[in-house]
């Protein structure tokens, strides 16, 4: 899988690609990420990708060459484009699955006050990350990259996410989990994680996962 991140502030994404499970991945050569500053394409003397917005008012605007001769520098038959903007459809864990199919993504960040409205002319998703406005979209682009790349085949193991919180199979949070030592301060692991039965553990890892997510998230359920 590929992914193409557009950005004003490259910088911003070295220590994300050169920790953990996302370094790995890019390692083992199961995702190849690249961070264009699409400064690079801007026809203005001086690489301005902004400007004042027409009608007047407070900030500045992405201008739409920089960005729509950078995406069409990146595109192919294949390419998916995601615009992150406030006003987009929601991100969940189905997206996630489902962009995680996809051969090539080119992601773009939003800066400043918004962006020329024509950019959305390239657009295949607008996608939001929650109902509140960041400086840009440069946190939110890692946000997805690292869901999308932990649920390529060989990242990690099948059955780490397939047991994941808003898995789309079951829409449920996960059971609470356990590890040495048994009792701490008085807290106690429950027996039935310590008998060996495989089933009897198996059902009350769904009994919790319902009970918490009835607790926590019953918004889940209703869906």
């Amino acid at each position: 899988m590929k992914i193409d991140i557009l950005t004003l502030f490259p910088s911003m994404f070295d220590g994300f690609l050169s920790c953990s499970i996302i370094k790995r991945a890019i390692d083992k050569k199961l995702v190849e990420i690249n961070i264009i500053n699409f400064r690079d394409y801007s026809k203005d003397p001086h690489h301005k990708v902004d400007d004042t917005p027409y009608g007047g008012g407070n900030g500045m605007v992405l201008m739409v060459q920089p960005i729509y001769d950078a995406v069409m520098s990146l595109k192919t038959d294949d390419s998916k484009v995601i615009l992150l903007t406030p006003d987009g459809e929601k991100y969940n864990q189905k997206k996630a699955y489902d962009f995680s199919k996809l051969n090539h993504l080119i992601v773009i960040c939003g800066h400043y006050e918004g962006f020329d409205e024509r950019i959305r002319s390239i657009v295949d998703f607008s996608i939001s990350i929650g109902d509140y406005v960041l400086t840009g979209g440069e946190i939110p682009s890692m946000i997805i990259t690292d869901s999308i790349v932990r649920l390529i085949p060989g990242v990690i193991e099948e059955g780490s996410h397939l047991n994941d919180s808003f898995n789309p199979n079951t829409n449920l949070l996960d059971y609470p989990n356990y590890t040495k030592p048994r009792e701490f301060n008085g807290m106690k692991v429950p027996e039935v994680l310590l008998n060996g039965n495989h089933k009897e553990i198996e059902e009350y890892r769904k009994k919790e996962s319902l009970n918490k997510t009835m607790q926590n998230r019953p918004d889940l359920l209703e869906k």
